[in-house]
């Protein structure tokens, strides 16, 4: 783990938990995509940094999800560097109790207030597409989060955050987190259509060819929402929809899966309800789904 990995001449990324991207600006500076998710990230990239005798000079949060932004403290602290994040994920690395706020959709309670939900707070500016390396394209990719951002470098590597996840994590535990069910889609279908020298997907391996992976994500979302319709033909409530869901694909509840499992679902019944597939009332005092009629 931590591993440096060279694709091209200049554009290497970082093997973690969620890949770090680090380009090369010129023979002494570099920059990063996300920074790992938390402290001791920060300091396993500045010990590769130090190796190669590299300056860092920004690193560039593709979305503020904590296991993106959790090392950018340590390594702004320690190396000067400026950080950019893209429109509301700026507000959410700056003020990080954000993210379980919106998770839980209320004060957070302490179970939720650790370092996979909620990273140290840092110094980050907007990120425009003045401020990226000469040579770069900014690609919007919503859905997954807010405002998530994608990178195509100017050697044609195409680094893809957050907007689909590997074969075997969705065979495992067939819901991930999504914030925007229809934006994911069309991002999804415009990521099947690109071409690249390489993609960089934060949580699946690179490969030169991804239309395969994102067609297997559009199908798995498209599973969910048919599961969720079929639960929903008997009217029910949120937290049953949840339970049977988590029972049939044999996942295990805890305080964590219940908020972004739970913010997920919630977001597959709002995109269902908006396309005209389920339908919601109020019956004594309970908000209950339907795909009946």
């Amino acid at each position: 783990m931590y591993e440096l990995v060279q694709v091209t001449e200049q554009t290497y990324y970082i093997q973690s938990p969620a890949k770090i991207g680090l380009v090369k600006l010129d023979s002494d500076n570099v920059c990063l995509i996300d920074s790992g998710n938390d402290k001791e990230a920060g300091r396993k990239v500045k010990k590769l940094l130090d190796a190669n005798d590299w300056h860092l000079s920004a690193i560039y949060n593709t979305h503020s999800n904590a296991d993106h932004i959790g090392g950018n403290k340590y390594l702004q602290s320690n190396t000067g560097c400026k950080i950019y994040a893209p429109d509301v994920e700026c507000a959410f690395t700056r003020h990080t109790v954000l993210e379980p706020s919106f998770l839980y959709g209320g004060c957070p309670m302490k179970e939720l207030r650790h370092k996979f939900l909620m990273a140290q707070e840092s110094d980050a500016e907007y990120l425009t597409s003045e401020v990226l390396p000469e040579g770069w394209e900014m690609i919007d990719l919503p859905g997954h989060f807010f405002s998530m951002a994608g990178f195509r470098t100017n050697d044609d590597v195409v680094f893809l955050a957050d907007c689909l996840s590997s074969r075997e994590t969705l065979e495992k535990y067939r819901i991930t987190f999504i914030y925007d069910v229809g934006a994911y889609l069309s991002t999804l279908e415009t990521v099947k259509a690109m071409n690249a020298r390489v993609f960089i997907p934060s949580h699946a391996e690179p490969t030169e060819d991804i239309s395969g992976l994102a067609q297997y994500n559009i199908d798995t979302v498209n599973e969910v929402a048919g599961k969720i319709v079929e639960i929903c033909r008997t009217p029910t409530n949120f937290e049953r929809i949840l339970q049977v869901l988590f029972t049939e694909y044999g996942l295990i509840m805890n305080f964590e899966q219940y908020v972004l499992a739970g913010s997920t679902v919630r977001s597959y019944l709002s995109w269902l309800k908006d396309n005209g597939r389920l339908s919601a009332y109020f019956e004594d005092n309970i908000l209950l789904w339907s795909s009946e009629g």
